[in-house]
């Protein structure tokens, strides 16, 4: 796979700055002016892109309250399946404003289709990439759909096996996608701090030739700093306007401040990683001087014979360096030299 990802002419790599997703989700609470202020509040705190989810609730399940249709335990606990993605859904009528609107803004719109109809409709809108959810990446014909637009592709890996992970990424690539960024994902909501395991990030892209990135679900922004440390090229959070205005995704998400300062600081803990070299660094010139070197500590005539009691060891560093004290002792001076002055081999006959 490439080595460079590109998105709407933003390369990602790592000679790039991390790629920031904020992902809309359900964070909307079914309010299209929430919708698009969410957006602008995106755009603002310096995110790259602005991710929406492509479905109905009758495209994700069926209206049923059999037992294994129910949710129990966690944020939504009590709701059926179809209950909850119909309050969280994005209705296809709003895409078209969602796109106009986020494109005159300048930010990077793309989707999670979650069924071919979604795919289609996104086609349409000329989206530029595409998302794979967790939960959707062992659909392998909805996979070889998305990959057949040629578009760039963005899958999360959270519960995947190795094979499930090996069978997403070959029907990918079987169908004709030929730019593949996989997320390390734990698929948790929200994901406790101690389970990131963010080893496999790296661990991941290395085995399937990708280049790595993090959809992070655990509170706060911590691990997607860490994350950053470790090689993420993409870095993909959940957000909204307000946690206490709640809706299906609130709990997990951050809000305008916590998206401005994870944009800062992964961008300064990208930058902060740097090429390995030991190779001075331009902020250590000033410092040079102030090292060690070997000095004259008292008054000498020409021919002196140099004693341990005549030099020392000192900051600052203008005089030959301490790893030459012995071969100085013992030899003699072809000047004169007072107190304080620092050594040069030009002092000494050969």
């Amino acid at each position: 796979m490439n080595k460079v990802f590109e998105i709407n002419g933003r390369k990602i790599g790592f000679e790039h700055p991390p790629y920031i997703i904020a992902e809309l989700s359900a964070n909307h609470n079914g309010d299209i002016q929430r919708a698009l202020e969410t957006i602008k509040s995106a755009y603002e705190s310096g995110a790259d892109a602005i991710k929406i989810q492509t479905y109905t609730a009758d495209t994700m399940t069926i209206n049923s309250d059999r037992p294994e249709f129910k949710i129990t335990g966690g944020l939504w606990d009590g709701y059926t399946l179809y209950d909850l993605y119909k309050w969280a859904e994005t209705p296809f009528e709003w895409h078209k404003e969602i796109f106009d609107y986020a494109t005159s803004l300048g930010i990077t719109i793309f989707s999670t289709p979650f069924d071919e109809t979604a795919v289609d409709l996104l086609e349409s809108l000329d989206t530029p990439a595409y998302k794979i959810a967790s939960f959707e990446a062992t659909d392998l014909p909805l996979i070889r759909y998305v990959a057949k637009t040629g578009k760039p592709m963005i899958m999360s890996t959270g519960m995947c096996s190795e094979q499930e992970i090996e069978e997403a990424v070959t029907a990918a690539q079987e169908a004709g996608c030929k730019n593949l960024i996989l997320l390390h994902c734990i698929s948790s909501y929200p994901a406790p701090m101690e389970q990131a395991n963010l080893a496999q990030m790296p661990i991941l892209a290395k085995r399937f030739n990708s280049l790595p990135g993090l959809s992070d679900h655990t509170l706060g922004t911590t691990v997607s700093i860490a994350a950053v440390a470790l090689g993420a090229c993409v870095i993909e959070k959940h957000f909204t306007l307000s946690r206490a205005d709640k809706g299906p995704d609130s709990e997990f998400s951050i809000e305008p401040a916590e998206l401005k300062r994870l944009c800062q600081d992964a961008y300064d803990a990208w930058s902060a990683i740097g090429k390995p070299s030991y190779a001075r660094q331009q902020a250590e010139e000033g410092n040079k001087h102030f090292r060690r070197s070997i000095y004259f500590i008292n008054d000498l005539p020409a021919g002196s014979i140099i004693t341990e009691a005549d030099i020392r060891r000192i900051r600052p560093g203008f005089g030959l360096a301490p790893k030459y004290f012995d071969e100085i002792v013992g030899r003699k001076l072809k000047v004169s030299v007072t107190h304080g002055t620092p050594t040069s081999w030009e002092q000494f006959d050969e």
